[in-house]
């Protein structure tokens, strides 16, 4: 347990922050799961659809240093030959 004012204060940001964190990092996971699906059921016009939303989310995410902004790109890039395929 925290033994200063501040370092209890330390401790409730950090636990506020670690709950945004995870939230955000869920929502790109599931998120990322979903596009994959309608991708390899071979629904083009879904697979857009989710993948605009998908790239929303992990730029934000990335935006705010919770994913690299490598990794994210990374993802994006798989996830535009994956759809490039279904064409």
């Amino acid at each position: 347990m925290a033994n200063t004012k501040s370092a209890a204060k330390r401790a409730r940001q950090t636990t506020r922050r670690t709950a945004v964190n995870q939230r955000s990092l869920t929502a790109v996971k599931n998120q990322l799961k979903g596009v994959r699906a309608v991708i390899k059921g071979g629904k083009k016009e879904e697979a857009k659809v989710a993948a605009a939303r998908f790239v929303s989310t992990i730029d934000k995410a990335a935006k705010n240093g919770r994913v690299h902004r490598n990794a994210a790109n990374r993802l994006k890039s798989r996830l535009a030959k994956a759809q490039a395929k279904l064409a």
